[in-house]
């Protein structure tokens, strides 16, 4: 292969290479966050061992949230990685495909959809992390007596 039939392959790879680097910056929020729930989530589970009666269910019920946004946050990253996959597959298919001067835009185009689609079903699943840590924040002002605001945002 020549130096001018590779330039162009090294050119159109720059697209994916890009995506990994910012796929894997929000793959880097995303473990941040997962951390945060789970090291939550040990935090509560102390507490409830150590409460009783109402603070106990009260503890139960952050628990159980927690558990669901771990998942939640698990999932968004397995979909992320998953896009990062799709990216280094598709830089590789891109190589192999000019050495070998093949044919074979219906190979890139599913690489190509199956990293972005990936993407944003793990954006997706992370906004719904998000919105659910909102209503654990509303359930834990509620215990602390405050009442939340009509719009969702509780009173300070």
């Amino acid at each position: 292969m020549l130096l001018q039939q590779l330039v162009p392959v090294l050119q159109l790879s720059v697209g994916p290479v890009i995506m990994i680097s910012g796929v894997g910056l929000v793959l880097l929020s995303m473990t941040n966050r997962y951390g945060r729930v789970i090291d939550r989530a040990r935090e509560i589970s102390a507490l409830k061992r150590h409460a009783g009666g109402p603070e106990r269910a009260h503890f139960q019920a952050q628990l159980l949230i927690l558990v669901r946004r771990a998942r939640l946050v698990r999932l968004a990253i397995a979909l992320a990685s998953l896009s990062l996959l799709f990216a280094a597959v598709l830089i590789m298919t891109l190589f192999l495909i000019a050495l070998f001067t093949l044919e074979a835009a219906l190979l890139l185009v599913v690489l190509f959809m199956g990293c972005t689609a990936c993407l944003v079903a793990s954006l997706v699943v992370f906004l719904l992390d998000i919105n659910i840590s909102l209503r654990a924040f509303e359930l834990e002002a509620r215990h602390e007596g405050a009442e939340p605001h009509p719009g969702g945002v509780t009173a300070a």
